[in-house]
């Protein structure tokens, strides 16, 4: 059984006064899925961003505790094995290293037996539709959006983090794939109990990756926490209660620290 505790989390924009985060409080636990839903800018990329330690944030208070161990002093790298994984909103395009090469890599780096690697890529490129011509290309070079989010769940799939977040998993997705790919991060949470924090503007999403619960975040604030119900209910509803007029500025601010208009994981947010 796992555990990912995040208690009062607040982080800035490195070398500015500008918060992003001011105080997270969530708990995910092996085998429940928690989806967090909000209006753009509210920082939601942003916590995804922090948990993994993109660099260019600041974190200012509060613990990230996985398995009561703290991670905010690890380095990306460590916190990847210890059992975090990213799926990104934008995934980063790799010229000249096949997924292949890199879950090879990963295999290694963590001391894993590498001897069936190739047949488990193909039996999870089956499983979520994934054509095998994609598996010996540069990492996501030159896939759409929605074969992009295909290759990250494959590669959840192959690594079995203890801990899984995924930004906008849903993006680029049809209709078949959006029900392949949800159904197979459902399975991993009863087949690996893994945990998951699935962030989504769309409850089509949750219709097959079925949450424990659903958190509105806003204003760097989880501000409403409930059940499965609480997405369609903000699908009809929106996020007015939880935004004001006055909000409009800061949000430019924070989109951008958002993670939303920028494609690689590690880049300046400030460039």
């Amino acid at each position: 059984m796992s555990e990912l505790v995040i208690r009062g989390l607040r982080a800035v924009i490195a070398n500015t006064d500008n918060e992003i985060l001011r105080g997270i409080d969530l708990t995910i636990r092996s085998g429940e899925v928690h989806a967090i839903m909000g209006p753009n800018g509210a920082g939601k990329s942003t916590l995804s961003h922090v948990l993994l330690g993109k660099p260019g944030y600041e974190v200012t208070g509060g613990t990230v505790e996985l398995d009561g161990v703290d991670i905010l002093g690890m380095e990306t790298w460590q916190r990847a094995q210890a059992g975090l994984f990213l799926g990104m909103q934008y995934p980063t395009e790799v010229p000249g290293v096949s997924l292949n090469d890199m879950l090879a890599a990963s295999f290694a780096a963590s001391d894993r037996d590498s001897e069936d690697l190739d047949s488990l890529i193909r039996t999870e490129a089956d499983r979520i539709g994934f054509d095998h011509k994609f598996l010996d290309r540069p990492l996501n070079v030159d896939l759409s959006g929605g074969e992009k989010k295909r290759n990250e769940t494959l590669q959840l799939g192959v690594l079995k983090p203890r801990i899984a977040i995924l930004d906008e998993l849903d993006s680029g997705l049809d209709v078949d794939a959006l029900r392949m790919v949800s159904q197979r991060v459902e399975a991993a949470t009863e087949e690996d109990q893994l945990g998951v924090l699935v962030i989504t503007h769309y409850s089509r999403l949750l219709e097959e990756l079925r949450p424990d619960q659903v958190h509105v975040l806003a204003k760097g604030q989880i501000v409403k926490s409930g059940g499965a119900g609480l997405a369609d209910e903000l699908e009809e509803t929106g996020y007015g209660e939880f935004v004001s007029d006055d909000d409009d500025d800061d949000a430019g601010k924070r989109n951008l620290a958002d993670g939303e208009t920028f494609a690689d994981m590690f880049a300046d947010p400030l460039a």
